[in-house]
């Protein structure tokens, strides 16, 4: 089950998966770890507009494509 999936009861809004940030998700960040999960295992993250690229760069610094939507959409694959 994904985030977004679980916040569809809870009114579509998340705070943000850095750690310590009450700030609201304005993005998805959808990733994979490509050593134990197939292309269409997707985890996400909620990021806020200020840890955006830094939750996305810890996640590309590990070698996990990452894809960033706005928060509420989601994707079927990250390659």
């Amino acid at each position: 089950m994904s985030l977004l999936s679980m916040l569809e009861g809870a009114g579509g809004a998340a705070p943000c998966s850095a750690a310590g940030c009450p700030a609201e998700a304005e993005h998805a960040l959808h990733w994979r770890n490509p050593r134990i999960h197939a292309a269409d295992r997707v985890k996400t993250w909620a990021a806020c507009a200020e840890h955006r690229e830094s939750l996305a760069a810890w996640l590309a610094d590990r070698g996990f494509p990452v894809a960033v939507t706005p928060f509420g959409e989601t994707v079927e694959r990250v390659a």
